[in-house]
């Protein structure tokens, strides 16, 4: 049976886990609190003017009602009572007192990593994105992330294209109509069908608001061991999310970017700031430890991940070539070339002598 009351006080913006709390522990049950007078939830701790509006708004709120919506959009619900309720996401500050689900949630496991980063996507972002992500699910990482556009949606492709699980938290409903944003909606499907994870604190209806973001990267944050940043402005959401990882005794990783670039201030800011640079997957493993370092560092082999790389390393042997010598030689625009050299030099394979003269180092 679903909690309906616990759906019920999610319908009102104002009750978070924090107020809910003080419900919950004052009032014998539930049901109780939510059929309360006003003067009795002032006497809970709720202030008067958020009293009053309970009042008011739960005439509009049929909690029966709210269930057949959920049942009807196969959407499920956990509240922060239960037993299966997300074990590192209870451990931060102000987890949410319920969270909707579509998908199963036995999949959702602690070996988890947030992969977070602008919309406004850059070749680089598009080259590092699936090769870090790829490199985390081989050793079985759950990755976590938005769907929001550019870098979460690729993230969350790039699990899907590889058959395996992902979550993806939103920060609306998750009503078919309200799944944010829409152009992902067919990806949302998709992580479905790959045994992943669509999350929201949100109740059925709630539209994608702004204010609703930076809430939902809090969750983004707190179901993972530590947060990735791949690409970040100067005033990125994903720093938020970032934020919120430190706050919760998590840590915070960073891909480093080109100096200057609009889009690497705010990674490169981080890793100036502390966090640690990750040139590949097996950098998030030392930090964290993970059992599945051993076994990343044996079964890694120096071979491209893309098809650019191939094509590069195909001519670049230990004598130099000049950039322009190896766009000719690999039929690859100068903006790939570019972006697949970076990436090579940052794994170790590729060495940059100077004046846009390369050389292959393994």
């Amino acid at each position: 049976m679903l909690p309906k009351y616990h759906i019920a006080f999610s319908q009102i913006p104002k009750i978070g886990s924090q107020k809910f709390s003080w419900l919950k522990n004052y009032f014998s049950d539930i049901e109780y609190a939510w059929r309360a007078s006003s003067r009795e939830l002032m006497a809970a701790g709720i202030e008067q003017n958020l009293a009053e509006e309970i009042v008011s708004r739960r005439q509009n709120i049929n909690p029966d009602e709210e269930v057949e919506k959920l049942q009807r959009e196969n959407i499920n619900v956990i509240t922060s009572e239960d037993a299966d309720y997300p074990r590192l996401l209870k451990e931060t500050y102000s987890p949410p007192f319920i969270l909707y689900y579509k998908g199963d949630l036995k999949n959702l496991h602690e070996s988890a990593i947030a992969v977070v980063g602008t919309r406004k996507i850059t070749n680089y972002g598009k080259q590092v994105t699936p090769e870090i992500v790829s490199q985390l699910i081989r050793e079985g990482i759950l990755v976590i992330s938005g769907l929001a556009l550019g870098i979460d949606a690729l993230a969350h492709l790039t699990c899907v294209k590889n058959q395996k699980p992902t979550v993806a938290v939103l920060g609306s409903g998750l009503d078919k109509q309200n799944i944010y944003p829409s152009i992902n909606r067919a990806l949302a499907n998709e992580i479905l069908e790959n045994n992943g994870l669509i999350i929201s604190e949100f109740p059925v209806g709630m539209m994608p608001l702004k204010h609703n973001f930076p809430a939902r990267n809090r969750i983004i944050s707190g179901l993972a061991l530590g947060t990735l940043i791949i690409e970040a402005g100067e005033s990125s959401g994903a720093l938020i999310t970032a934020k919120f990882a430190l706050e919760q005794n998590r840590e915070v990783f960073a891909i480093p970017g080109q100096i200057g670039h609009p889009l690497s201030i705010g990674t490169n800011n981080l890793i100036k700031r502390g966090a640690k640079l990750v040139m590949s997957a097996e950098d998030i493993f030392e930090e964290l430890n993970l059992k599945q370092l051993k076994l990343f560092k044996n079964n890694q082999q120096i071979i491209p991940d893309t098809a650019e790389e191939g094509a590069i390393l195909k001519h670049l042997q230990t004598e130099p070539l000049h950039i322009n010598e190896i766009v000719k030689l690999s039929d690859l625009t100068t903006p790939e070339v570019n972006a697949a050299l970076m990436m090579l030099e940052i794994k170790g394979l590729v060495k940059n002598l100077g004046n846009n003269n390369y050389i292959a180092v393994k």
